[in-house]
């Protein structure tokens, strides 16, 4: 059974040749030394060196007498996570137990804020959809690590005794293990929420999967989560950046794409090439269906991060029959399936947490710049 981990525990200052050390856990997670840190790393070897971002640098390591491979974080300086980010990333990981969770090592403080993280062997859920020279995910193994990333945060929204928002659901946070699970890492921009109440916040996260009502009031709810995570879908779906400015204008922004794209009935237009006519059709309007209900501009007219795991839920299933049927027709065959165009429904809300949705009309068949994290204003 998923369940937190015992506290919340208190902080106290650790001495640490760095003057500007933060206060941190010293009963809750491991404290490294910089030795530690340099053995494991080769001294920050370039060749070790597997991301980069606005943050810092992540590092491949390895611990236990060379027996543990880790990922080790070394937060930049100038770099706009700052010591409060810090200490809630060790905070929240340290607290929080879930299989689709990255697992936090420990960290370091005697020369800059570094943290190390298990190892996650097949790097992000954004290195396997565009700009890769690896193979492309099939379509299964996409829609399971999208009900991995939504198990997790319905468990952060709503399996503990406080509401915890991400703020900074994105492809590039949404790790992959040797066996392909989702685990999802970075919560340095993490808040604690109080039921469906809205936290008023300087507004912070990534552009491109920011929320539009929490970038325009400031007011941080659990569908701030849920309209990134859309977001997250339409990638997975499209194999595109949130964000894309070598694109027209209208293209842009891959939400409002998808969503006009949708209004026109042409949204089989832009899905990533390899997966045509590898969906089911009616995988592919209830996959279509959750992403659009996600990305609506209206918090109240999204569905919950509970809603969107049984959709998806269901989604497999509607393709894991599919294929069954494939096969008993045509044993070891290729699934070719026929492509098939959406139109959005109206949202006919009943209640607050989230909405109903009227009978999907489909037509006839057819034969790291954005990545990194930002504040969005200062504080």
């Amino acid at each position: 059974m998923e369940k937190a981990r015992k506290g919340p525990k208190q902080f106290r200052r650790e001495e640490a040749s760095n003057p500007q050390a933060s206060p941190l856990p010293t009963d809750i997670c491991r404290r490294f030394t910089i030795f530690e840190i340099k053995e494991a790393t080769k001294d920050f070897d370039y060749q070790n060196l597997i991301g980069s971002g606005g943050f810092g640098k992540v590092y491949k390591g390895f611990i236990a007498n060379g027996s543990i491979t880790v990922a080790i974080k070394r937060l930049d300086y100038s770099s706009n996570q700052g010591t409060r980010e810090f200490k809630t990333e060790i905070e929240m990981l340290s607290q929080l137990c879930h299989v689709n969770l990255v697992s936090l090592i420990g960290y370091c403080i005697d020369e800059g804020e570094i943290l190390v993280y298990d190892y996650m062997i097949n790097g992000t859920l954004r290195e396997h959809l565009y700009e890769t020279k690896d193979d492309p995910l099939p379509w299964k193994q996409r829609l399971e690590i999208c009900i991995g990333a939504a198990r997790v945060l319905h468990y952060l929204h709503t399996g503990l005794p406080h509401t915890i928002i991400h703020r900074d659901v994105k492809t590039s946070n949404i790790l992959l293990d040797e066996n392909w699970i989702a685990r999802v890492s970075d919560f340095g921009l993490s808040r604690i929420g109080l039921s469906d109440n809205a936290v008023s916040t300087a507004v912070k996260g990534t552009w491109g999967y920011l929320d539009p009502e929490y970038a325009r009031f400031q007011q941080l709810t659990a569908k701030s989560d849920v309209y990134s995570f859309g977001v997250v879908l339409f990638e997975v779906l499209c194999g595109r950046k949130p964000l894309d400015h070598k694109l027209e204008h209208k293209e842009k922004n891959l939400a409002n794409w998808a969503q006009e794209c949708i209004q026109n009935g042409t949204i089989y237009l832009i899905i990533d090439p390899y997966l045509k006519a590898k969906i089911a059709p009616e995988c592919f309007r209830k996959f279509v269906e959750i992403a659009e209900s996600c990305v609506r501009n209206q918090g109240s007219e999204r569905p919950t991060m509970q809603d969107v795991m049984g959709e998806l839920e269901f989604a497999l299933e509607l393709q894991e029959t599919a294929d069954a049927d494939k096969e008993r027709i045509n044993p070891g065959g290729e699934y070719v399936y026929p492509e098939v165009s959406f139109n959005a429904p109206s949202p006919r809300c009943t209640n607050p947490g989230g909405c109903e949705f009227e009978q999907v009309s489909t037509s006839g068949y057819t034969s790291w710049d954005t990545n990194n994290t930002t504040p969005c204003s200062s504080q």
